[in-house]
């Protein structure tokens, strides 16, 4: 009885270590750069979000401020439609303040 007692205690002994060395074989290549140090890196080229071409930092700012400064896309609206859409504008204000007012 002793000796079915020792075999099974090194069976389970034998198993224990076996297992142990699974959770192991999930981890990254040693040469994969964590996602810590990734984060932390300074991007120095860039795509156009025009045309998509490469570009460096510099051009990418350059670019980027000529998009934001871009041309003036407001409608040229006469003076009488500008006048009414500032009249609807201020009605509007003034139902939301007094609505038995403009019924």
């Amino acid at each position: 009885m002793l000796q079915i007692q020792r075999s099974s205690l090194g069976m389970i002994l034998l198993l224990l270590s076996s297992v142990s060395v699974a959770p192991a074989l999930a981890l990254p290549p040693a040469e994969d750069v964590p996602e810590e140090v990734l984060r932390t890196e300074i991007i120095t080229e860039a795509r156009s979000p025009v045309d998509g071409t490469p570009l460096t930092a510099a051009e990418y700012a350059e670019l980027q401020a000529q998009l934001e400064a871009g041309p003036d896309t407001r409608p040229q609206l006469s003076p009488r439609v500008e006048n009414t859409i500032i009249l609807l504008r201020v009605r509007r204000a003034i139902r939301s303040v007094f609505p038995f007012l403009l019924e």
